[in-house]
């Protein structure tokens, strides 16, 4: 288990996972402390508690998990903190998703009550068997003709109970105002006044309405998220009726997601929501995350971020998470990346200086909330966009854009970085109280 380092395996036929743990027991010796690795990694592969005369030397060569690092974190109070890199062998499972996380990020929990897995390394011999995202950052700009700027997404409000003509009303608002994007919200499924063709169908009718007055195109992420033995057929009837986009929340699992991405009659972006993620965050780290979903399909995906009123991970991880969305990875397309939560236009400028123009900047009650309503709204994120391409601060902007001027004087710029402020209505309560 142990006479193994990294650039010791074959690289092309691992997936390499990495882990924070720390031993519940403190002040034992290293070696127990190696014990505990070994046992956490034998049972993410051939292992149990008791051997068995098939547990061969062969089997183990074969398909066991490999400790291919070992690096201790100093600790002054006897605790055992270390990294761990296991190395798992893609013979044990080849290409299933829900075997690569069973293996990956299963009964290694068991092991420790402070283990958390911080990344994945995907090999080239995994990596060849996934399509990736259809479209991803590239395609979907395509689609668009938007090529050098972040874009805009209206977040549909409220999550539940409008019918499908309110729902297109409100859609209508906001691409008069000039949106790139809209989407259902992820809790909206075939409520009793709302099914999915009818809000499909009403909505379609709104933007080509729009797109009638405006000349521009606005791709619509209608909500698919359903059980196993529904959701591809739901996917493939909404194709079919003129869907431009579709949402899949993670609930559903990035094995569908995949499987969605992957099937030739479902030529539309599809948008990963990962409010279910965030129970797993404590164990699993959302840059590992991403890049699963990345492989597994994802266009676009929510992306946490530390100036946002649900600050879910530190301010590093969030901005790893965005970079993992967009950094190399063989031929797998780009996935957008989403800074969510309590968005607001006047944050623009930190959020593109933050993470760049390759992003989709999203807002439900910043843009619904409006003084001015929907149009002004969206109208006042895309004059946001507008001015941070150029450099141009926002009170200057707004000089002459009433749109965004009164959207700054509701809610304000970022104006303070020395103090991180955190924003949740009707008051400013400052980030360190909440989220240390």
């Amino acid at each position: 288990m142990f006479n193994q380092t990294l650039d010791g395996v074959d690289l092309k036929r691992h997936i390499i996972g990495t882990y924070y743990l720390e031993d519940p027991v403190p002040g034992e010796d290293p070696i127990d402390h190696f014990s505990l690795v070994q046992s956490m990694s034998f049972e993410g592969s051939t292992g149990s508690w008791e051997e068995t005369a098939e547990h061969t030397e062969e089997v183990k060569k074969r398909l066991s998990t490999k400790v291919v690092g070992y690096y201790q974190i100093p600790s002054p109070d006897n605790v055992k903190r270390a990294v761990v890199q296991l190395a798992f062998p893609i013979d044990a499972w080849g290409p299933n998703v829900p075997m690569i996380l069973l293996a990956i990020a299963g009964n290694c929990f068991a092991y420790s009550s402070k283990l958390r897995f911080l990344d994945v390394h995907f090999p080239e011999d995994i990596l060849k068997e996934f399509q990736g995202p259809k479209f991803g950052v590239s395609g979907i700009r395509e689609k668009l003709g938007v090529y050098d700027r972040p874009l805009s997404l209206h977040i549909i409000k409220p999550c539940i109970g409008m019918t499908p003509k309110e729902t297109a009303e409100q859609v209508y608002a906001t691409a008069l105002g000039g949106v790139d994007m809209t989407k259902d919200d992820e809790m909206i499924s075939d409520v009793y006044n709302c099914k999915m063709e009818d809000r499909l169908s009403a909505v379609m009718e709104a933007l080509d309405k729009a797109k009638s007055k405006t000349g521009k195109e606005v791709i619509y992420f209608v909500n698919i998220t359903d059980e196993a033995d529904k959701i591809v057929d739901k996917a493939r009837r909404a194709v079919k009726l003129g869907a431009n986009g579709l949402l899949i929340a993670y609930s559903a699992g990035p094995s569908f997601l995949r499987v969605l991405a992957e099937d030739p009659e479902i030529n539309v972006p599809i948008m990963l929501h990962p409010s279910h993620m965030l129970a797993l965050i404590a164990s699993i780290s959302y840059p590992a995350m991403a890049k699963i979903c990345r492989i597994c399909g994802a266009d676009l995906m929510h992306t946490p971020t530390y100036w946002s009123t649900i600050p879910m991970v530190s301010h590093e991880e969030g901005i790893r998470t965005a970079q993992v969305k967009l950094a190399p990875l063989r031929h797998i397309r780009q996935t957008w990346p989403m800074p969510a939560a309590g968005m607001y236009p006047g944050l623009t400028p930190l959020i593109v200086r933050e993470f760049g123009k390759d992003i989709v900047l999203l807002a439900g009650g910043g843009m619904l909330g409006h003084p001015l309503g929907y149009t002004a709204g969206a109208r006042a994120w895309q004059q946001a966009i507008e001015a941070t391409m150029q450099d141009v601060p926002l009170e200057e902007a707004a000089k002459d854009k009433k749109e965004l001027r009164a959207a700054l004087e509701k809610w304000g710029t970022f104006k303070r970085p020395e103090v991180r402020w955190f924003r949740a209505s009707p008051k400013y309560y400052p980030i360190r109280d909440v989220h240390p």
